[in-house]
C-alpha cells in the first residue's frame, strides 16, 4: 500500500497523566489507522498514490471528483495525525526558543499570546477540527483553525503545529472539558520539533 500508519515515537502510556494510554491506543491504532486504510482504498490504482500526501493535499483540484472528498478527509487525517504525533513528547512543555520565539515576538505578540490564541482557536472550532500555527503565504506566522481533517496545506500555508480537537483526542479523559485538554497539550508539546519545522519551511 502507498501509505502506512507511522509508529509512535514513544510508548502509548508515555504522555500520561496528560493523555492517557487508552485514548492513545484508540486514537492512533483505530482512528489514524482507518484514515490510512481509507486513503489507500480511495487511491487504489490511481497514479496519485505515488505522490507524498503533502503534494496531494496542496492540489486537491487534481484529485478526481469522484474520490476527492475521500482523499481530502482521509488524506488530511493521515497528514494531520502524522504531524501531531511528532509534536508530542513525554519531555515536552516549556516555551520555544531561537528564531521561532523571535518570530512569535515580532509577528504574533509573543509566546503567551500564541498559546492563548491557539487555545481560543481550538475552543472556537464548533464540532470537530484542528487549531494550527502555520507559516502563511507571506512568510509570516499565523494562527487558524480548520474543520474536520482539513489541512492548512490546502490553503497554501505551511503547518508548523496542529492541535487535534476532535472528541476522540480527549473525551475518554476530559469528557466535554476541551479547555482542560488544550491546557494539558501544552505540557507535552515538543517546541524543539516545532522550531525545527519552522527552520525547514521558512526558506
Amino acid at each position: 500500500m502507498a501509505f502506512t500508519l507511522p509508529a509512535l515515537p514513544w510508548p502509548m502510556e508515555a504522555l500520561e497523566p496528560h493523555i492517557d494510554a487508552t485514548t492513545m491506543v484508540i486514537h492512533h491504532d483505530k482512528h489514524h489507522g482507518a484514515y490510512v486504510a481509507n486513503l489507500n482504498k480511495a487511491l487504489e490504482g490511481n497514479p496519485l498514490a505515488d505522490k507524498p500526501i503533502e503534494a496531494i493535499l496542496a492540489d486537491l483540484s487534481a484529485v478526481p471528483e469522484a474520490i476527492r472528498a475521500a482523499v481530502r478527509n482521509n488524506g488530511g487525517g493521515h497528514f494531520n495525525h502524522s504531524l501531531f504525533w511528532k509534536l508530542l513528547s513525554p519531555v515536552g512543555g516549556g516555551r520555544p526558543s531561537g528564531s521561532l520565539a523571535t518570530a512569535m515576538d515580532r509577528e504574533l505578540g509573543g509566546f503567551d499570546t500564541v498559546k492563548a490564541e491557539l487555545i481560543k482557536a481550538g475552543l472556537g472550532r464548533f464540532g470537530s477540527g484542528w487549531a494550527w500555527l502555520s507559516l502563511g503565504k507571506d512568510g509570516k506566522l499565523l494562527i487558524s483553525s480548520t474543520a474536520n481533517q482539513d489541512s492548512p496545506i490546502s490553503e497554501g500555508q505551511k503547518p508548523l503545529l496542529g492541535i487535534d480537537v476532535w472528541e476522540h483526542a480527549y473525551y475518554l479523559k476530559y469528557q466535554n472539558r476541551r479547555a482542560d485538554y488544550l491546557e494539558a497539550i501544552f505540557k507535552v508539546l515538543d517546541w524543539k520539533v516545532v522550531a525545527a519545522r519552522y527552520e525547514e519551511v521558512k526558506g
